[in-house]
This record gives structure tokens, C-alpha cells and sequence, in this order.
């Protein structure tokens, strides 16, 4: 058994994700410049940003349990401390490229800046899911329960913002990402679940024809596995494209970046 192997089709459809969160953010900035007018706060943009974000988090699950399975094959979860200290340092170091997020955001964006996104979250749920990495049907339990209760959450409004990384947040509160534990972190739970089903002892429970070659999939793959980086570079690389081609002014750009 390779315990290095990648399986391809996570990369890809993780690439598939990355490419659908680029598209998106594309379109986010063209409506947020001015420069052409979208609707992203409902409608299909909406949809499509939810179903990237669902498609995005469910992996995160699956890669938890295939980390996990790799290491225990490996015989290194002999020592439980030393193993959480892996995803501990892992979890805050995402965490951490987070706060970098936020401070980035409160400088252009004051107004819209992140304060619980994507990767604040996806560090927070490493650390979070670590005792569950080894369950299979309670993840389905209590994805499903976090899920519904996000749901209930998500209808209330309160006059603090304490709890805004739990799924409370105060009616005004406005925010170009947000991604609050609930009803987040059961998409986690229910990537955990179908990982146990689908990749036992890391190795791939059904079949699947070796496609890993094709030069489209190994395109999808790249973006999948550097998917960090490209998160963190696309959208400077975004705002370049569109000034390089004419459509977004400088000017207008500082005016909405408040300088």
C-alpha cells in the first residue's frame, strides 16, 4: 500500500472547487467595483458561491480522514498528544493566514473587512474535528445535527458580535466572507463520515478507472493540491487582470478602498 499516493479525484474535484471560487470572486469583484452590475446576494451567484463552499468544506472532511488513516497505518498513533499536536499546529497556522485575511481586509475594505471567513474556519474545524477523525456514523449525526441548528441560528440576530464565529451575528453586521462554525462545521462532519465510507485504510472503496494522466484531470489536480496558494494569490491577481484590461480604474478603485 502507497500511504504517499494522492488520490486523484479529490485533487480534481477540490481543482473543480478552486476554479468555481475563482469564477465567483470574478464576478463578486466586477459587482463590487461597479464595473458591471450582478446580483451576488441572491439568486444563482448566491447558489453557485454556497454550492463551492459546500463542495470545498465536504473535502476538507474527506482530506482529515485520509490524513488520519494515513498516519495510523504509519503505527504513529501510538502517542494520541503528539498526534494532536499535529493537527493543533496545523489548524492554527490556517488560523493564522486567517488574521493575516482580516488585517488585509480592515486596511482596503474597512467597511466589509472578514472577520470569520473561510480560513479562520477551516483552522478552527481542524482543531475542532480531531476527536471525531476516527468515528464514522456519529459524524453523520452530528453533521446533520450542526447543519439544522445553523439553520435555527442563522434566523436570530443579537445586539453583540461575541458569537459571530458560532453563527450569531448582530443585524448589521456586513462581510465580503463569512463562514461561521454553524452550520459549517457539519459539512465538516459529513466529509469525516464519507471519507471512513468511501477511502477505509486509505485505500479507495470503489472503483474508479486510473484517469490521473489525463491532461485536463492534471490540470484540476494542480489547482486542487496548491489550493492554499491559489486562495491566497487570486484575487491581487484578480484585480490586476482587470486593470491591465481596461475595466477597472484606479481611481475607483482607491474610492472604494476608502484611500
Amino acid at each position: 500500500m502507497d500511504i504517499n499516493k494522492r488520490f486523484w479525484e479529490i485533487d480534481l474535484l477540490r481543482g473543480l472547487a478552486i476554479l468555481m471560487m475563482v469564477t465567483y470572486h470574478l464576478i463578486f469583484d466586477l459587482a463590487y467595483f461597479g464595473i458591471y452590475s450582478f446580483n451576488v446576494s441572491s439568486g444563482f451567484f448566491w447558489g453557485f458561491a454556497r454550492v463551492t463552499a459546500f463542495i470545498f468544506i465536504f473535502l476538507v472532511g474527506i482530506s482529515l480522514t485520509l490524513s488520519y488513516s494515513r498516519v495510523e497505518i504509519m503505527g504513529k498513533n501510538q502517542e494520541k498528544t503528539k498526534l494532536f499536536s499535529k493537527y493543533l499546529k496545523r489548524g492554527l497556522k490556517i488560523f493564522s493566514l486567517g488574521l493575516l485575511i482580516t488585517l488585509a481586509t480592515w486596511l482596503f475594505i474597512p467597511q466589509d473587512f472578514i472577520v470569520f471567513g473561510i480560513l479562520h474556519f477551516i483552522g478552527l474545524a481542524i482543531i475542532l474535528e480531531y476527536p471525531f477523525l476516527d468515528k464514522k456514523y456519529l459524524n453523520l449525526v452530528i453533521g446533520i445535527a450542526f447543519i439544522i441548528f445553523g439553520f435555527i441560528l442563522a434566523q436570530f440576530t443579537v445586539t453583540y458580535p461575541w458569537l459571530i464565529w458560532l453563527g450569531l451575528k448582530p443585524a448589521e453586521f456586513v462581510t465580503v466572507d463569512y463562514f461561521p462554525l454553524l452550520p459549517w462545521l457539519g459539512v465538516v462532519s459529513l466529509g469525516l463520515f464519507a471519507g471512513k465510507m468511501l477511502y477505509t485504510n486509505y485505500k479507495r472503496k470503489y472503483y474508479l478507472p486510473d484517469l490521473s494522466k489525463n491532461l485536463l484531470i492534471r490540470g484540476f489536480s494542480f489547482m486542487g493540491s496548491h489550493s492554499l496558494l491559489i486562495y491566497l494569490i487570486h484575487q491581487p491577481i484578480l484585480i490586476i487582470i482587470l486593470y491591465l484590461l481596461g475595466v477597472l480604474d484606479m481611481g475607483n478603485l482607491f474610492h472604494f478602498l476608502n484611500f
